[in-house]
Formats: structure tokens, sequence, C-alpha cells
């Protein structure tokens, strides 16, 4: 037993520590570490099946113990190896294009945030007096977000775009649950406030993905952002997946507590505290307009988008880009997602009312 025990913890430490980082950053010592912890799990895993199987006589070593050994295999690789993979990210490089490649002026900035982290970021200025933090998704940096940023610039529009922290060139240990949101985007927000062309009542922030979710997740925290645009925003904590069983019945309600497990195992290896829901957050800020952009090709993004919504119906606005993947919407339909983007950002940054925003626009 203590063999297969050592083995249950061993393999799903190498997958979620091994793989990501043999697929980011190669051979180098924390991957081949990883590759060496699921190798010989993989060995005691086998190795202690085989001694508790024999260990069983009759029917009972194929029709339960050898069950309960693979449904054990399955739950460790299910919490544990997902638990390391969210909180034991790797280093993700700065792309060489910066926003001077897209027709953007723009200077390096680096800013503070609450906890003492210093991030690394390019604003460009506003022409207009409002501004946006752009936040990019996990396992990338501020340079996937570029296009967008052109989008945003052209109507007037600061843009800063930064890494969030342990990726880039920013300081700090990267959490790909995005559970230091609140701080890194506190630190944007009060950096776009000191800027001489920025109106300090006109800030809002855009993201993508993970960064979709620290922005929504920022507005229980710091009431001077005054609209928010999530892209591919889907969950950070178990609360978030809540709807699961409601729209895939038994099955979704037997991932509800896997997930659970997973989040709460993530905590014990994260300085990161679990962050509110996202409808929590919502319902935190029911003045505060929120678009919300899910992708037509995959499903679970209105799922988790409408139960997002319930939380705040006047505030929260839907638009399901129809052939978009993953925060693809901009490439699948860049004239659309620029208008709805814009128009929107325009009203919510110029004062519009939240409750003219509302709805699901297809």
């Amino acid at each position: 037993m203590p063999v297969f025990a050592v083995g249950l913890v061993l393999m799903p430490v190498g997958i979620g520590l091994g793989l990501p980082h043999v697929a980011k950053t190669g051979l180098q010592p924390l991957s081949v570490a990883g590759l060496i912890a699921l190798v010989g799990g993989l060995v005691l895993l086998v190795v202690g099946a085989v001694s508790l199987v024999r260990a069983r006589r009759g029917w009972r070593r194929y029709l339960v113990t050898l069950p309960a050994l693979i449904v054990a295999v399955v739950m460790a690789t299910a919490v544990l190896g997902q638990a390391v993979a969210l909180t034991n990210i790797p280093a993700t490089e700065l792309g060489a294009a910066t926003p001077a490649d897209r027709g953007l002026a723009y200077r390096d900035v680096e800013f503070a945030t609450g906890d003492g982290v210093t991030l690394s970021g390019w604003y460009v200025p506003s022409r207009n007096g409002a501004a946006v933090a752009l936040l990019h998704g996990a396992g990338s940096t501020r340079s996937a977000v570029l296009d967008h940023a052109v989008v945003l610039a052209a109507n007037g529009l600061g843009v800063l775009l930064f890494d969030a922290r342990g990726h880039g060139r920013s300081g700090g240990t990267a959490m790909d649950g995005g559970w230091y949101g609140d701080e890194d985007l506190g630190g944007a927000v009060s950096y776009l406030a000191d800027q001489p062309d920025v109106d300090p009542s006109r800030i809002g922030a855009v993201g993508m993905s993970m960064g979709g979710e620290e922005a929504i997740g920022a507005l229980a925290a710091d009431q001077r952002l005054r609209a928010v645009v999530a892209e591919g925003a889907t969950n950070r904590v178990s609360g978030d997946k809540a709807w699961l069983s409601d729209v895939y019945g038994w099955r979704g309600a037997i991932t509800e507590p896997v997930d659970w497990l997973v989040y709460n195992v993530a905590d014990l290896l994260t300085a990161a505290s679990q962050p509110t829901t996202l409808r929590s957050a919502v319902a935190a800020a029911p003045e505060t307009p929120v678009l919300l952009i899910a992708a037509g090709a995959v499903p679970d993004e209105l799922n988790a988008a409408r139960y997002i919504q319930t939380a705040s119906p006047d505030s929260v606005q839907i638009w399901v880009a129809p052939h978009a993947g993953h925060v693809g919407a901009l490439g699948a339909d860049p004239a659309e997602w620029q208008a709805r983007v814009s128009t929107f950002l325009g009203a919510a940054l110029a004062g519009g009312s939240a409750g003219q925003l509302s709805g699901e626009l297809r």
C-alpha cells in the first residue's frame, strides 16, 4: 500500500509539472524533475497495484480491488495533476512584436501592485480621456493582445497592455487561475489614473480568458473600474461551475465536487487566496456595465456567461460570436468585434446607462 500511495502522488505531480514545462521550455531542470516524477510514479503504481491485487483472493481482486485502484488513479490525476499545473507555471517569454509594429505610439512602463510586485507593460496614450487595461490569457503575454490594442486605440482609448505577474517581463509568481488578478489589475488602474491624459472616472478593463476572469473579479474589489469587457471568461474557482449539474445532469453533478477538490488542493499549493466567484463580483458592482463575449464554437462559454449574468441581469450583456473559437472573436469577425466593443465602451466610459446595455446579443 505505501508503494502505491507514493506513486499516487508522484505520477500526478509529474503530469502537472513535467508535461507543461517540457512543452514550453524544453528539457530544463524543473521539467526533467517532473518527467522523473512521472515515470517513477508510474512504476510505483504498477508495482503497488500488482502487489495489492495479488494480496486479495477470488473474485474480490477483480471486482473490488482493481476497480478501486483505477478510480484512485483517475481521481489523483484529475485533482492533484490539475492543481499542480495551475500553480506551477512555465516561464512565458515576451514576443518580439511591439505596438510600434502595429503603427501605435507607445512607451515601456512599469508599475507596482498593492502587494509590492512590479509589473511590466506598454502604454498607448489616450486621445479622448478614457483608457482601458488590456489583460492577456493564461500562458501568454501582452504580445498576444496587440491586435485588440489596435482596435481599442483606434477609438481614442488609452491602452495599457501588461504582463500578468510571473509572465513575460513582470515579476512575481504566476498562477494560471488568475487568483492574483485583483492586485495586478488594481496596480494597472492606479497607473492609468495617474496619467495626465486619462480621466480617472473613465477607466475600464478588457480581458481575454484568464484576463477576462480577472477583470470581472476585480469589479468586487475596485470601484474605479467603470466598464469590463471579458472574452472567453468561464471560471476561477469551483463556485463558477455550479451550473454544470443543471446543464449536464449527473455528469455535471460528478464534475462539480471534483472541481471543488481541484481548487482547494490548488489553494494549498499557492500563496494566493481563492478569489470571489465571477457571479459574486458582478453582483457587487450592479451599476458597472459588463460585456461578456462567448465563442459560438465553445458552448460552455455561453453557459458560463448566462450563469454570471443571472447575478446582475441589468448590467451584464452577452454577445455570442457565432463562428469564433476560444478568444477568437476578433479574428473570426473583426468588424463585428470592433463595432460591439467600441459601442459598448464608448457608452460605458462616457457615462452610459448599464440598464441600456443589458441583454444577450447574437
